[in-house]
């Protein structure tokens, strides 16, 4: 029960979802339709993804590149830029949790190694923000990009367009909010521990990102595409097959059943047609808030077919609670793991720079709209 109890908590997420596809699976009953409510190609796509990531990050690419950009920096407003650019920047390419998950962690040991926690709080919420905004720009930048992307049909060009002024917006902020941070000199920053760089593997990896990349372009059949990437990931390094987040992979194969489940429920169907329909910008920010943005893109997709909207609102949503992404409970729980943590100010740090945030990008969200 206690083991139980403590997987509930860890994955708190899936086990919602399990628990909504179970109650709605005893209003509709299980049937061959169940099969068609999952989106395979999106649950694939996130599958090589992962193992591909984790493949760049096995052969030392990312400690390879902190530690070439370390080597320049000589205060802590430059280190700042540094961490919180990196987040934001890599976010599109490997998506946010990935990306808070490499660099959060370094910069907790970083911080520690040259005696300076002071602002710890601060920069780890900034490196958030920018992970969960820096994502929005690209279709493979976080998982609910990659889910309206795959069922909207929306080009990639027109994605890219549609993001990109609040990824500028994004950028600026950050950069005004970095700029608060005193430019204390750092004496000296030794990085230890640092995996070498495995050029041959990373030569392999940057392929199968590529194939991964044509996929979304859709073109390369993404059985292909994951067939490829399997075997060639089990061939180099079998060690990274089990390392890929399945519990993500279930929790939406656990939502494409619950959405499918209430739209095969007319009454339950015509209400969150009509909540959703014209407003659904608003209600998947709002929506975010509680459930994250993940499942609120999965939820809210089923009723309108104004993908672009929703598109806004998921990201935008990222903002905002804790919970709003679930990326961001990445960097607490990493937090919350140093010895001098202050659980009250995180909270506080976090949630007043994620409101100011979501103000300015509500706001122009109704100046272009």
């Amino acid at each position: 029960m206690t083991k139980i109890k403590s997987f509930i908590k860890k994955e708190i997420v899936f086990s919602i979802a399990l628990l909504l596809a179970l109650v709605s699976a005893f209003i509709v009953k299980p049937s061959k339709e169940y099969i068609s409510y999952i989106d395979f190609r999106t649950l694939g796509l996130l599958l090589a993804l992962m193992l591909v990531v984790q493949g760049l990050s096995s052969c030392g690419l990312f400690d390879y590149l902190v530690k070439k950009l370390m080597s320049k920096i000589k205060n802590r407003r430059q280190l700042a830029f540094m961490l919180t650019s990196l987040c934001f920047f890599t976010s599109m390419l490997i998506t946010n949790d990935v990306a808070l998950i490499t660099f959060v962690p370094f910069t907790v040991m970083l911080l520690d190694y040259i005696d300076d926690k002071q602002y710890s709080v601060y920069l780890i919420v900034l490196e958030t923000v920018a992970a969960n905004l820096g994502s929005m720009f690209t279709p493979i930048g976080n998982p609910q990009n990659l889910y309206l992307f795959s069922v909207s049909g929306i080009s990639i060009g027109s994605f890219l367009s549609l993001m990109l002024p609040y990824t500028l917006t994004s950028f600026v902020l950050l950069i005004i909010a970095i700029a608060i941070i005193k430019p204390k000199t750092i004496e000296n920053t030794p990085i230890s521990n640092s995996k070498d760089l495995k050029t041959s593997h990373l030569v392999v990896y940057i392929i199968l990102f590529a194939l991964c990349i044509c996929t979304v372009l859709s073109l390369l059949d993404y059985r292909l595409m994951l067939g490829i990437v399997i075997v060639v990931t089990a061939v180099v390094n079998i060690k990274l097959i089990p390392k890929a987040d399945y519990i993500l992979l279930l929790t939406f194969i656990a939502f494409f059943i619950f959405i499918g489940n209430m739209k095969n429920i007319p009454d339950v169907s015509q209400f969150l047609g009509k909540m959703v329909l014209g407003r659904e910008c608003y209600v998947s920010i709002g929506a975010s808030q509680i459930v994250s943005n993940v499942p609120a893109a999965m939820l809210l997709s089923g009723f309108t077919t104004n993908y672009e909207e929703l598109i806004i609102g998921t990201n935008l949503g990222g903002l905002g609670t804790l919970i709003a992404s679930m990326a961001s409970l990445i960097s607490f729980k990493f937090y919350n793991k140093t010895k001098a943590s202050n659980t009250i100010e995180y909270m506080l740090t976090f949630t007043l720079v994620n409101i100011l945030f979501l103000i300015v990008l509500t706001v122009e969200y109704i100046l272009i709209g």
